[in-house]
């Protein structure tokens, strides 16, 4: 066992480019490339499991580590490993690979080949975003990432997705050249990008502190695009619109909020501080600005892409209100939206699929034809709201308990605001498409209830939802030892971080 613990990570980054490559390699038929890509995702996910099973919480450092020379000059390492914080990243990437291909069985007709394929390369530079603790080859990573999804959404776009590639890979491609610069020059004064040792380089006072606040800047520039913070948004909409259910699921929000919490606090703790009350605001705003654009909105792919906003918004208010408890929430809730996020996407674009149509007007009384398909729906949306004992809960109670007593009440009371505002605009979805008079395109159109490959994607899915808004003890562990890490704990417990005026703090 020990020695797959020291390979496992390896084997987690190699199966789906592996599976990549041969779903390239074989001939093009239907029936082929699907089970190919579901069978390697499967396996990959099989290999994620084995890093909880053998986690060992209150161990200090990384763990499942492997720190080999690849390249001499510079010198470039492959080096990757997990603590608390990309543990379950790890792990919820696993399980979306196979609810993505599930999700597209039906969904994509033409040219499977490649985009399974795309798909799977997409997987390798998520999870390798996850594991990397060598910065450049965590760069790599991170700009592998926006290819294929630039490419599948030009391929597979509704309406005009090539527009929307476009855009989003210009809004995200341009701020990762600030970003490499950084890393290169981190380099150059250190001679290293190894993530512990910069990250110990600089908490000893070793780099001079102007340039850091401008390298810790191109940082979280390059992060805030790719949650996104607002204004930094304008991507996101038409990516939600264009992009196919696989994509959609992991287009948005993971990779940003935890390269903010691995790369932007945790290896600049000061200048975090200092950035953190005008990064508050925003995502206040943020938070509010996104749950009333999403009222508005007519198209569903829209709304969700408005309603992602608000809510990543509130898991960065999480992070950035730099306590412990509210970094263990911003954690939580960023493994919640994976999960609600994949059965929403799934539920819609089942939506898409019957009706060929996203307009909400369009639809009516769909419960009467498809009931098990409002049925998750209902339940997905309920967790997206927060209802208790659903897991959207647990994440928004943690963020904003911890803001009102460690950050401010007023902040604090404005970002509870969208708890109301997003279940307005929840139930809302749920009322005009599923209830109601039918409408004369639900009349006219004969669709299907959820299928099997549906159904197989969507229980585990539901099944998450009340299993981690009733047990999160099953998560919290090893989410909070790599909160005890010394530089976090630095970061998070100090006086002067807390961004909570005297007064307030004197009550």
């Amino acid at each position: 066992m020990s020695g797959l613990n020291e390979s496992i990570l390896t084997w987690i980054l190699l199966v789906p480019i592996i599976g990549a490559v041969l779903v390239a390699l074989i001939p093009d038929r239907d029936k082929t490339s699907p089970w190919l890509a579901l069978i390697t995702t499967l396996v990959t996910f099989g290999l994620t499991l084995h890093l909880p099973a053998h986690f060992i919480v209150g161990q200090p450092g990384f763990q499942f580590e492997i720190n080999k020379p690849w390249i001499d000059n510079p010198a470039i390492f492959y080096h990757v490993g997990v603590d608390g914080l990309s543990l379950w990243m790890v792990v919820l990437s696993g399980l979306l690979g196979p609810i993505g291909v599930l999700a597209s069985w039906n969904a994509i007709r033409e040219r499977r080949k490649i985009f399974y394929s795309l798909f799977l390369v997409q997987q390798t530079a998520m999870l390798g975003v996850f594991v990397s603790l060598d910065l450049m080859i965590y760069y790599g990573f991170w700009e592998l990432s926006l290819v294929p999804m630039a490419i599948l959404i030009a391929m597979y776009g509704r309406k005009d997705g090539v527009k929307a590639a476009v855009k989003f890979f210009i809004y995200t491609f341009v701020p990762s050249a600030p970003l490499l610069v950084a890393i290169i020059w981190l380099y150059v004064r250190t001679g290293t990008f190894n993530f512990s040792v910069l990250q110990s380089s600089i908490a000893n006072g070793a780099l001079p502190a102007d340039a850091l606040f401008w390298t810790a800047l191109a940082f979280l520039f390059a992060f805030a695009v790719k949650v996104p913070i607002f204004p930094l948004h304008g991507w996101l909409a038409d990516s939600f619109s264009e992009a196919p259910v696989a994509l959609a699921m992991v287009i948005a929000g993971k990779l940003g909020l935890y390269s903010m919490l691995r790369f932007h606090v945790g290896l600049f703790p000061v200048q975090a501080r200092a950035i953190a009350p005008l990064l508050i605001a925003l995502t206040v705003i943020g938070v509010l600005y996104g749950a009333c654009v999403a009222l508005v909105q007519r198209d569903f792919w829209r709304l969700i892409a408005f309603a992602t906003l608000s809510h990543f918004s509130l898991t960065t208010l999480g992070i950035y209100g730099l306590n412990l408890t509210g970094r263990d929430g911003a954690i939580y809730q960023t493994l919640n939206e994976g999960v609600i996020e994949g059965a929403l996407f799934v539920l819609l674009g089942i939506l898409d699929t019957r009706y060929r149509s996203s307009q909400i007007a369009s639809y009516g009384g769909v419960a009467a034809r498809l009931p098990r398909t409002a049925s998750f729906f209902v339940i997905t949306i309920l967790a997206m709201a927060g209802l208790p004992m659903l897991n959207g809960f647990i994440g928004e109670f943690l963020i904003l308990s911890s803001t009102f007593t460690e950050v401010s009440r007023g902040w604090a009371v404005a970002a509870t605001l969208t708890i109301i505002l997003g279940a307005a605009y929840a139930l809302w979805l749920v009322q005009r498409i599923f209830y109601g008079p039918e409408s004369q395109m639900t009349i006219s159109t004969p669709a299907s209830d959820l299928r099997f490959n549906e159904w197989v994607a969507l229980v585990p899915l539901a099944a998450l939802m009340l299993v981690m808004g009733v047990a999160p003890r099953i998560w919290m562990p090893s989410i909070e030892h790599s909160a005890q890490m010394p530089l976090v704990k630095q970061v998070t417990e100090s006086p002067q971080l807390v961004p909570m005026t005297t007064q307030e703090t004197t009550r």
